[in-house]
């Protein structure tokens, strides 16, 4: 914001929605940005006025994958269930983006953010509608103060929103084993794969983390299918990102996400294990 490039951002997301969304899908495959730490930025794009359909395509896929997840991936899981949690990574946010964008006249899109202090804080840091773009934020007064504004206030927010979400997702998987998991979503009956998307949510864990627990399942007799929803749900509807967003989203798209990151999962799910 100091620099002057929110202004910048927020104007090369405006018209050719369709165009947009698939950009920002695309960046979020391949940008190592997880669920929970996407809040400042997605926080910030939202104050520098960028609509919710490209950031909802970003949000969603950015957390599934990258390229070293790709690799580790394949070396755990195999080279088909990489490829495959890519194409879903790609295809849930382009899927998101596409939803997202038929509300982008509602008054809850365009004003997402919560009236809030936290909210206000980031909108507030701003120097003014339109700056010329300069990285060298401390060559004048007026960029300065904006930068300590939005340290401030993104400082702020990581220590309300994150630092609980990150404590409560330790303590989670301090306990977790895949045992114990196994017999929820171990078995490949018919209710496995929507079991393993309700299951991965509030059970995510770092994407590094969670590939050797997802191969612990999968040995435990969890069908590959079930394994690719219990991967993309854990990333994309993280019980610990949710609690960390909420405070700063206005209740629509925060239930607008979920929704669409629930049945992007169950796709993932049932399209990975059809085709493996």
């Amino acid at each position: 914001i100091a620099s002057g490039a929110d202004t910048h951002i927020a104007g090369v997301f405006e018209g050719k929605t369709l165009r947009t969304v698939v950009a920002a899908s695309l960046i979020g495959a391949i940008t190592p940005v997880c669920g929970v730490t996407v809040l400042p930025l997605m926080a910030g794009l939202l104050a520098a006025g960028v609509p919710l359909a490209p950031i909802m395509a970003f949000w969603l896929s950015s957390p599934i994958t990258d390229p070293a997840m790709l690799a580790t991936t394949a070396a755990t899981l195999g080279l088909s269930f990489a490829i495959g949690k890519t194409f879903a990574a790609f295809g849930l946010g382009v899927f998101g983006g596409a939803v997202a964008s038929l509300f982008a006249k509602a008054p809850w899109s365009l004003y997402a953010l919560r009236n809030n202090g936290l909210a206000r804080q980031l909108s507030a840091a701003r120097c003014g509608n339109y700056q010329t773009f300069d990285p060298c934020v401390w060559r004048t007064q007026a960029r300065r103060h904006s930068f300590s504004k939005q340290f401030w206030a993104t400082a702020r927010l990581i220590s309300i929103c994150l630092i609980p979400a990150f404590a409560a997702e330790y303590a989670l998987n301090a306990a977790l084993t895949p045992g114990m998991l196994a017999a929820y979503v171990g078995e490949d009956q018919w209710w496995a794969i929507p079991a393993a998307v309700f299951v991965g949510a509030p059970a995510y864990i770092d994407g590094y983390a969670a590939l050797p627990l997802t191969r612990g399942l999968i040995d435990n007799g969890m069908s590959e299918g079930a394994a690719m929803a219990f991967l993309v749900s854990g990333g994309v509807v993280s019980i610990w990102g949710a609690m960390a967003i909420a405070p700063v989203l206005k209740l629509k798209p925060f239930l607008l996400y979920l929704l669409l990151a629930i049945l992007g999962s169950l796709a993932a799910g049932y399209a990975f294990g059809w085709i493996a």
